[in-house]
């Protein structure tokens, strides 16, 4: 299975119903909701009023990336506000498992995410209990960087750890994706692209959606 998640930090928040039944319409799988907070990454995006207004218009389940310090504190809101998957990062979770279990009773489905100086490894011990892991092939805090080629190798990685435990989580990747490198990623074990400014700059972001779940290897 290939799944796209247009992220909407890249929509145009003057017409943000417009943006999320563009992406109702269209061939992804997620709308990817990304959270920052000015303090685990240099920028700050928006918090749950803005959530529960895309989840008021999506058709697609919310894939809320908490960028943010002290995730634990928000879990509940989140859900509320609509989250269907919540992903919190390795590297501000003090205790890593305890907040995947406080997702899961929340009945949201848990993801963790990694930095792109983080290894893979680190996750090691909590592989079993995750829904998603989320790579990220750029720093977190903006949309529009260059890719990271090492993330390749962390992807690799990855999937080799979910063979050989015989888990089920899904491999997601966020930054710097485009049509020239998804199929590549795809090819490595990635099963959820996110995509902002690719997808919401281009002429006709239905098709760049689709022309990203076509993606193979050339």
């Amino acid at each position: 299975m290939t799944g796209i998640a247009p992220s909407i930090l890249a929509a145009d928040f003057a017409n943000l119903q417009r943006d999320v039944e563009m992406i109702n319409s269209s061939a992804a799988e997620y709308i990817h909701v990304d959270i920052m907070d000015g303090m685990f990454v240099p920028n700050i995006s928006f918090g749950m009023p803005v959530c529960q207004a895309v989840h008021k218009h999506a058709t697609k389940p919310l894939d809320v990336h908490l960028m943010i310090e002290q995730p634990d504190r928000y879990l509940a809101d989140f859900r509320n506000a609509g989250a269907s998957i919540i992903t919190v990062h390795y590297e501000a979770c003090t205790h890593l498992h305890r907040t995947i279990q406080h997702i899961k009773e929340l009945g949201a489905m848990p993801g963790v995410a990694l930095n792109p100086h983080t290894p893979v490894e680190v996750l090691s011990e909590i592989l079993g209990d995750v829904s998603l892991v989320l790579i990220m092939s750029v720093n977190p805090g903006f949309g529009g960087q260059v890719f990271i080629e090492n993330t390749y190798k962390k992807i690799a990685k990855l999937a080799q750890m979910r063979r050989e435990g015989n888990h089920q989580f899904l491999i997601e990747v966020d930054g710097g994706v485009n049509t020239s490198n998804a199929g590549k990623l795809f090819a490595e074990g990635t099963d959820i692209l996110v995509a902002g400014s690719f997808v919401f700059n281009s002429h006709n972001p239905v098709q760049t959606i689709q022309d990203l779940k076509n993606a193979v290897v050339k």
